[in-house]
């Protein structure tokens, strides 16, 4: 018989020290935007989630819920992930920003990542990818094989006008003449409008095509039209081995494994983190067949040049940079700043048409 709780435990911690030194896995959640498929958006962050697994063996225990609308449907399926006990919640997509932010005041001591959003709490971080710098490569790819592009896009956010705008100077820093026409959807993830607006596009007369939607009906539609297409998030070249010109993918592995390994071992905090080329986060891969070797090796030599910081995507030569209405934008020999790109809300010269408000 023990005479007081302190001998009772020591004798516990002697007889189990198994026990004592066995520490549960950190429960990791992920709620997906669209449902998980063979490429595109989610793909991208599930192989992420797998490479955290894979870095992290035992340490770790994933799950995740995809398909998970934003607005009403994400809050209730983050606050009941957080309920289920999980550690670290990560939400990657721009409309899960607002519902992150308010189950985590109600969960102080989960930690939350908003990935592609921008505001931050305690126990809130936000994480983005400099995914610009991925479609200006592209572009510059896409100028070398035609002059009229067409783009189908979600929602007219920073983040999407950046892709526009860089894919744009890429093309015309090869094609002075090239063009491009955009349609926004409205949605990030459906594959009927999808191609339908690709569809729209070609027939206006588009020679090549890109996407910031969560499918790969834009990369099948061109395939089927024998045109050509920038594959986005994933490598698409399974579905469209004729059309693909490049894909520029996000790599988000060690990301979310370097935030999982800061709960194991108590140092996580919060912040801001917005990586591209040089970080590892965007990258281009995936030349197609029909792209000349001459063009390939251009292409990953801009992306070294971004990588080691000789190229600024949003930066003006000897001429300014002018908006589609012939607005200065950036002056000639400067290059914007982060707050200027993370509010951009214009179009640069060649896109045809003006930026919903």
């Amino acid at each position: 018989m023990y005479k007081n709780l302190a001998a009772a435990l020591a004798a516990a911690c002697f007889f189990s020290p198994v026990f004592s030194q066995t520490t549960a896995p950190v429960k990791a959640a992920f709620v997906y935007v669209a449902p998980l498929t063979d490429a595109g958006w989610v793909r991208q962050h599930d192989q992420g989630r797998q490479a955290v697994e894979k870095a992290l063996p035992g340490q770790v225990q994933t799950t995740y819920v995809e398909n998970v609308a934003e607005g009403p449907d994400a809050e209730r399926v983050i606050r009941d992930l957080a309920r289920q006990g999980h550690q670290i919640i990560f939400t990657p997509s721009f409309g899960y920003m607002e519902p992150t932010l308010k189950v985590a005041r109600e969960f102080p001591n989960v930690k939350f990542e908003s990935v592609t959003g921008y505001k931050t709490a305690d126990n809130v971080a936000a994480a983005n990818a400099r995914y610009y710098e991925g479609r200006y490569l592209a572009g510059v790819a896409a100028g070398r094989m035609a002059t009229q592009a067409g783009y189908v896009a979600g929602f007219p956010i920073p983040e999407v006008v950046q892709g526009i705008n860089a894919f744009t100077l890429g093309m015309r820093s090869v094609n002075p003449q090239a063009s491009l026409r955009v349609v926004f959807l409205g949605e990030w993830f459906n594959p009927a409008r999808e191609r339908e607006a690709a569809m729209t596009l070609m027939n206006q007369g588009a020679e090549v095509l890109a996407f910031h939607t969560g499918s790969n009906a834009v990369m099948v539609a061109a395939q089927e039209k024998g045109k050509l297409a920038v594959a986005y998030h994933s490598d698409m070249r399974k579905v469209a081995p004729d059309a693909q010109v490049v894909a520029v993918t996000h790599q988000w592995g060690d990301y979310y494994t370097r935030r999982v390994k800061a709960v194991i071992d108590g140092t996580w905090k919060s912040g801001q983190v917005w990586g591209g080329v040089r970080e590892g986060m965007i990258r281009v891969e995936g030349f197609g067949s029909k792209v000349p070797v001459a063009v390939r090796e251009e292409v990953l030599q801009r992306q070294s040049d971004i990588g080691l910081g000789r190229l600024t995507v949003f930066a003006a030569g000897r001429q300014p940079v002018r908006d589609n209405e012939g607005k200065e934008v950036i002056p000639a020999g400067q290059r914007l700043s982060d707050p200027d790109i993370l509010g951009m809300n214009w179009f640069v010269e060649g896109v045809v048409g003006k930026l919903p408000r």
